[in-house]
């Protein structure tokens, strides 16, 4: 069983990532749509150049913070009872895994970009990024906790999305010059993030559906009809932030193009549509 804390904190930090990538992947397109390339990070731009690689340090630290929570502090350092590993904190193990893959990410991501020991191309890249997302599909596809009912449903839409992640980053890799899959990955990670916090208030916060509840570590519907208005919902709910996500990225669209589609004209943009 999850708790609100701990969907929301990876909620933030893919709803921040996707959001923020949504928004270079259409500048990038809009200022220079010729040689427009798939990325898995993308730079901040001013500040002289301190924050170029604030996306891949938020990345590293929030997955280094959040590894220790889940095997130090929530532990106890207790890893092994009677000689087997700590049943009672099989989750938190299993949610370490996942998070060491992020954390090599980023780490592998920033080595990359910051020095000359591994020079890998952006579709090397989201390969290592769609390792990742793979790890966490892995994690919640076959979780310990055994999810069913309400909370089951919500979990499934959940690997749903991040599987959509796995898929676009691959396809990153395999079709470099693609405007549509850079923009379906930025998509699909804010996506995600939305999810973790509509899952985060539904199964623990004030917006649990009517005739259901959370008994101990288990969320407990009083009949089949209340479970199955539960998912319709839930579905609801998933809808009601697709098209939100894609209004945004029109809105986007449509200021950028009016704000900046004239850099391309007057070679004003960077050759890779850098901010």
């Amino acid at each position: 069983m999850g708790s609100f804390k701990g969907h929301v904190v990876p909620g933030t930090l893919f709803l921040m990532v996707g959001l923020w990538h949504m928004w270079c992947s259409v500048y990038r397109y809009v200022t220079s749509p010729k040689t427009f390339r798939v990325r898995t990070w993308n730079p901040v731009p001013g500040f002289g150049g301190r924050l170029r690689y604030l996306e891949l340090y938020m990345v590293v630290i929030g997955a280094f913070i959040d590894l220790c929570i889940e095997l130090v502090y929530a532990p106890h350092l207790k890893y092994f009872v009677n000689g087997i590993l700590n049943p009672s904190h099989m989750n938190n193990f299993e949610h370490s895994g996942m998070l060491i893959m992020f954390f090599i990410y980023g780490l592998v991501a920033l080595v990359s970009v910051e020095t000359s020991l591994l020079p890998l191309p952006d579709g090397a890249l989201c390969l290592v990024g769609a390792t990742a997302f793979s790890s966490e599909y892995l994690l919640f596809y076959f979780h310990s906790t055994n999810h069913k009912g309400l909370e089951g449903y919500y979990h499934y839409i959940l690997v749903l999305l991040i599987g959509l992640c796995v898929l676009t980053s691959v396809l990153g890799a395999l079709i470099p010059s693609s405007f549509p899959i850079d923009l379906s990955n930025s998509m699909a990670i804010a996506l995600q993030g939305l999810w973790f916090y509509q899952t985060a208030f539904t199964l623990y916060g004030s917006m649990m559906p009517d005739g259901c509840q959370l008994n101990g570590n288990e969320i407990a519907c009083r009949s089949a009809d209340n479970q199955i208005r539960g998912e319709l919902l839930a579905n609801f709910q998933l809808f009601s932030m697709v098209v939100g996500v894609f209004v945004l990225v029109a809105v986007s669209y449509a200021f950028a193009n009016f704000r900046f589609a004239h850099a391309n004209q007057e070679g004003v943009g960077n050759a890779d549509g850098d901010l």
